[in-house]
C-alpha cells in the first residue's frame, strides 16, 4: 500500500511539473501583430504585405499576424472570401486577407492559441485619432486582470510607435526626412515643388505634419508643402503657400503608407474636387505620383525599429 501511495505522489509531482512547465511555455509564446488601416485596392497591398514578410523573415520563430482597423475594408475582404469569381481572377491574394480581422480579433485568436506576449506595430504615419483608438483597444485587452495571475490573458504587450513617433516627434522626423530624400530629388530634377497629401484628422493635433514640413524645407532647400485630407493644414493652406513660393510645377504624392482610395481619388482623381484637378485649374503643372511611403524599404525598416523598441520596453524577446 505504501508503495502504491509513493507511486501516486511521484505521478502527482510529475503532473504538477508538466502543468507548471505548460504555464511557463505559454508565458514565453510571443507573437507580432501588424495593424494597418487596410486597403481594398489589390495594387496597393504590396507595402503592407512586404512589412509582414520582412518582419517574419527577421523573426522566423515569432508568428506575425496582420490586422485591418477599417470596418468597411474588412467587410469587403470578408465578402470577397465567398466570391469565387473574384478569387479566381486574383490568385495572388493571400488567403489571410479573406478572413482579415481587427486587432482585437487577432489578439484574441493568438491568446486562444497560447500566445500571451504580443507586440503590436501599427503602420500609421502619426499619433492621431486612429493611433489613439488602436492604443485604447490594445491596452484594454492588456489590462485585463484575473484573481490568479497565471490566468491573465496576456503577460506582456508592447505597442510600437507610428512612423513619426508618438507624443514626441523630433528625433523620428529627422530620420524620416532623410528617408524622403529621393522624393525631394525628384522634385528638384523637375524644378518643381513637392506637395504631400497626408490623411490627418479633425480631432487631434497635427503637429507632426507642421514639424516635418519645416524640417524638410530646412534640410533640402526645395519647396515642400504638406496638406491634409482632414484637419489643418488643408488644401487652402497648400494653395496659399504655393502662391507665396511662386512655383509653377508640382510633384504631388501621398504622405500615407499606401496609395489607396484617398490617393487615387482625393489626390489624383478626375473629379472637380481632387487636388490634381483643382491645382491644374489654378494654373499649375501637376504630376501625381501614386506611390505610398510603404514602397520605400527604409520606411518599412523604421516600423521594424519601432517594433523592436516596443518589444524591449515590454520585456518581450523576439526570435
Amino acid at each position: 500500500m505504501k508503495r502504491i501511495f509513493a507511486v501516486f505522489l511521484v505521478c502527482l509531482a510529475f503532473t504538477g511539473a508538466v502543468h507548471a512547465g505548460g504555464e511557463k511555455a505559454m508565458e514565453e509564446k510571443t507573437a507580432i501583430v501588424i495593424t494597418s488601416f487596410g486597403t481594398t485596392y489589390e495594387t496597393t497591398l504590396e507595402p503592407i504585405l512586404a512589412l509582414v514578410r520582412e518582419t517574419q523573415a527577421k523573426y522566423p520563430e515569432t508568428p506575425v499576424r496582420l490586422a485591418f482597423t477599417s470596418n468597411i475594408i474588412r467587410k469587403i475582404w470578408n465578402e470577397r472570401a465567398a466570391d469565387s469569381a473574384y478569387r479566381k481572377e486574383h490568385p495572388q491574394i493571400p488567403e489571410m486577407l479573406y478572413g482579415i480581422k481587427n486587432v482585437l480579433g487577432v489578439m484574441a485568436d493568438l491568446q486562444n492559441l497560447g500566445y500571451r506576449s504580443i507586440v503590436v506595430q501599427p503602420s500609421l504615419i502619426t499619433d492621431g485619432e486612429e493611433y489613439a483608438d488602436m492604443v485604447a483597444y490594445v491596452e484594454g485587452l492588456a489590462g485585463i486582470k484575473t484573481l490568479k495571475p497565471k490566468l491573465q490573458p496576456f503577460v506582456a504587450v508592447g505597442i510600437g510607435k507610428p512612423l513619426t513617433g508618438a507624443y514626441s516627434h523630433a528625433e523620428y522626423l529627422e530620420t524620416l526626412a532623410k528617408v524622403l530624400a529621393p522624393d525631394i530629388q525628384r522634385a528638384k530634377d523637375a524644378k518643381a515643388a513637392l506637395v504631400y497629401m497626408g490623411h490627418g484628422n479633425e480631432h487631434m493635433s497635427q503637429g507632426a505634419y507642421y514639424e516635418l514640413e519645416l524640417i524638410l524645407n530646412r534640410m533640402y532647400g526645395v519647396p515642400v508643402i504638406i496638406g491634409l485630407v482632414e484637419g489643418l493644414p488643408d488644401f487652402d493652406s497648400v494653395m496659399d503657400k504655393l502662391v507665396d513660393k511662386k512655383v509653377k510645377n508640382i510633384i504631388l504624392k501621398p504622405l500615407m503608407y499606401v496609395a489607396g482610395d484617398h490617393a487615387e481619388n482625393d489626390m489624383a482623381g478626375d473629379e472637380d474636387d481632387s487636388w490634381k484637378v483643382m491645382l491644374t485649374k489654378a494654373g499649375f503643372n501637376v504630376t501625381p505620383v501614386l506611390e505610398g511611403l510603404g514602397h520605400k524599404p527604409a520606411v518599412r525598416q523604421i516600423f521594424i525599429n519601432h517594433m523592436e523598441e516596443a518589444a524591449r520596453e515590454a520585456g518581450i524577446k523576439l526570435k
